[in-house]
């Protein structure tokens, strides 16, 4: 990790200036994650101190290592019992001295069905995966991607490895990037890893450290070097596959940081025709950075939702890199730094992933007069 990453990372991790000559701050106790109770009977003696509550919330006392939503479903399946009766009811309330045994099954096969694809895998451990995706690789099965995802070529790829994830033996999607979003994503491949993993991500670094730095082709010219794009984003209200900035009523908190690290050309009017920025996600909103960058008039080269309406100024581009852009077919953003505490270890990870090889092609020719 290099010192400005180091830096940026024990700093928080939201991309906003860290001075070097100011004492960092001692980072917090990762918290412990514990691994969950495995398949078979356990039986629990309620005390004095736990008399009088709710059975759902007794077991998560109890029952290491499960969520409230795991042991809710494992209640509802008539898997947990007191003093040898089944109970469906969570809200049941246990009494000093009954018993509580819960079975806990064998995970279920994964699903979907594996699929061999290849990965790039940039590091790889018992509790998780790190890959380097390709622009075009789903990750999750969907609606018209039921198969070729991310998803499928884990399944593949980890095999026995996996736990029992709520139950399934399959990856703990955390994050996602999307289909034609190259770049670093980090997959649970335990349910202690993917508890530790979702909380990080939902925290989105503000407490605990995560770093997540896109790089982004726009066109145009930022108004400055660097700024902060504070815009709630929700659904857009007549095209169901976009999103839009909205009030804060409607949307959700989404905060984006920039930095301006190269731009190239120039216009009739002499501003660059194209800048390459590095966005530091605050939040992890879908298409955050397309829509905020859209939304301030600067849209990712090639995207086909948000910067339809700058297609004419291909036109303006040296003849090599009309033809580089036209043939992209896809936004011109890369998931290139990914950096966060192991879940399980405590160590300190951060990973780099330089620009694929269709846009370091974008970047030369862009450079060239």
């Amino acid at each position: 990790m290099n010192q400005h990453a180091k830096r940026r990372y024990q700093a928080g991790l939201r991309g906003l200036p860290v001075d070097p000559e100011v004492e960092e701050a001692a980072a917090p106790a990762p918290k412990v994650y514990i691994e969950p109770l495995p398949a078979g009977r356990h039986e629990f003696v309620v005390s004095a101190e736990q008399s009088g509550q709710r059975l759902d919330r007794y077991l998560a006392t109890v029952a290491d290592g499960f969520s409230r939503t795991r042991l809710k479903a494992l209640i509802e399946e008539g898997r947990v019992a007191i003093d040898g009766k089944a109970s469906s009811g969570a809200v049941t309330k246990v009494r000093e001295g009954q018993t509580v045994s819960v079975e806990v099954p064998e995970a279920a096969p994964a699903e979907p069905e594996g699929e061999s694809i290849p990965l790039s895998v940039v590091h790889e451990d018992d509790a998780l995966i790190v890959i380097d995706k390709p622009a075009g690789l789903v990750v999750h099965p969907a609606s018209g991607h039921e198969s070729g995802t991310l998803v499928n070529a884990l399944i593949a790829h980890c095999g026995e490895s996996l736990s029992g994830i709520g139950g399934v033996k399959r990856p703990g999607i955390v994050h996602r990037i999307d289909k034609d979003t190259s770049g670093l994503l980090v997959v649970a491949k335990t349910d202690v890893a993917h508890q530790g993993l979702a909380d990080l991500f939902a925290d989105h670094g503000r407490t605990l450290p995560l770093t997540r730095e896109y790089l982004a082709f726009v066109w145009g010219v930022m108004g400055r070097s660097s700024g902060s794009i504070n815009a709630p984003l929700g659904r857009h209200p007549w095209h169901r596959e976009k999103q839009a900035v909205v009030s804060e009523e409607k949307g959700r908190e989404a905060i984006t940081h920039f930095e301006v690290e190269e731009t190239f050309g120039k216009d009739k009017d002499g501003k660059p025709l194209v800048s390459l920025l590095r966005c530091h996600l605050e939040t992890g909103r879908t298409h955050q950075i397309r829509v905020h960058l859209a939304h301030l008039g600067h849209p990712l080269l090639g995207d086909p939702l948000y910067g339809t309406g700058f297609k004419t100024k291909i036109a303006l581009l040296p003849e090599k890199a009309q033809k580089l852009v036209e043939v992209l077919h896809r936004q011109a953003l890369h998931a290139t730094s990914l950096g966060f505490l192991h879940p399980v270890s405590g160590e300190e990870l951060m990973f780099d992933s330089p620009l694929p090889a269709d846009l370091a092609t974008l970047r030369r020719v862009l450079k060239e007069p």
